[in-house]
């Protein structure tokens, strides 16, 4: 799948990035989601690379990237250390400013990229997901049947890369099959890639870490932007499926205003995993944020 965009593998002190890249136009960054790879844009990705320079990702730790050691403060999983990823991939594309899609765990990086790097990124589209920290912050009952994986996943070393490992493809299908759509929204393809790349060796580990990182380090590094007052500045629409748990638990616009300064957005007829269950109207969405 993809096959139209070329391959380039971006080394980034010692972690190989797997990228793909296609189309003209302005640099257009995709990021995706967990437990997914850069297959989950297939819908997304060719439409805009009528108008884009599209860039594609795997996320350390998912997909064809490097899956890296662990660490005690989750330091090597960290949004921030996988926000420098996304700046070093799109400088070996020849780009320094760029806007950006990202869903999931993507759009967690991308939020990150985006406060860090404020004068590389333009535009932002994130794709369900409310802010990290107010996620946390404003956990009920609910979310946490819905996202049980978010308090799995945090828990020691070895437990949760034990259980994974005993059967990947049943992972994934136990995470995004339990969803709105149900596995039936997947493409076959792209369905077989996402349990291909949860076997391979290391992906318990790295996904794991990212959770932890997102509940340990990536929170302090929230709440120091918190704390100083910082808020990203680019314009930042923000999608979400009208079925899925974000927008049920979460005032959405409402928690992105208190974190940017320049928020849109809406809600989508579809679950959690928008590129693939309404990919029409994520393209018609992002076509008309990143004309301006």
């Amino acid at each position: 799948m993809l096959t139209s965009f070329a391959p380039l593998t971006v080394d980034r002190a010692g972690v190989q990035l797997h990228t793909r890249a296609g189309g003209e136009g302005p640099p257009l960054l995709l990021m995706h989601g967990h437990p997914q790879t850069m297959v989950m844009w297939h819908r997304v990705a060719p439409v805009l690379a009528q108008t884009h320079r599209v860039v594609l990702m795997d996320l350390r730790g998912y997909g064809d990237s490097s899956r890296p050691a662990p660490d005690p403060a989750h330091a090597n999983h960290s949004k921030r250390e996988m926000a420098l990823d996304a700046l070093a991939v799109m400088k070996a594309h020849g780009f320094e400013h760029f806007d950006v899609l990202a869903h999931d765990r993507g759009a967690r990086v991308a939020h990150r990229l985006a406060a860090d790097a404020p004068d590389a990124v333009r535009r932002l589209l994130l794709l369900d997901i409310a802010p990290t920290l107010a996620m946390y912050e404003n956990t009920g009952e609910a979310f946490a049947r819905a996202y049980w994986h978010w308090f799995f996943m945090i828990q020691p070393a070895p437990l949760p890369e034990a259980l994974i490992e005993s059967g990947p493809a049943r992972y994934v299908r136990s995470v995004m099959g339990a969803r709105y759509a149900g596995l039936q929204a997947f493409a076959p393809e792209a369905l077989a890639e996402y349990e291909r790349c949860a076997a391979l060796p290391g992906t318990a580990s790295s996904i794991a870490e990212d959770y932890r990182a997102s509940a340990s380090l990536d929170l302090e590094h929230d709440r120091a932007d918190v704390a100083a007052g910082r808020k990203l500045a680019q314009p930042l629409c923000v999608l979400w499926g009208e079925h899925g748990a974000v927008g049920r638990c979460f005032d959405v616009l409402g928690l992105w205003r208190e974190r940017a300064a320049q928020v849109t957005g809406l809600a989508l007829p579809c679950g959690h995993y928008l590129a693939e269950e309404a990919p029409e109207h994520v393209i018609a969405q992002a076509q008309a944020f990143f004309s301006h």
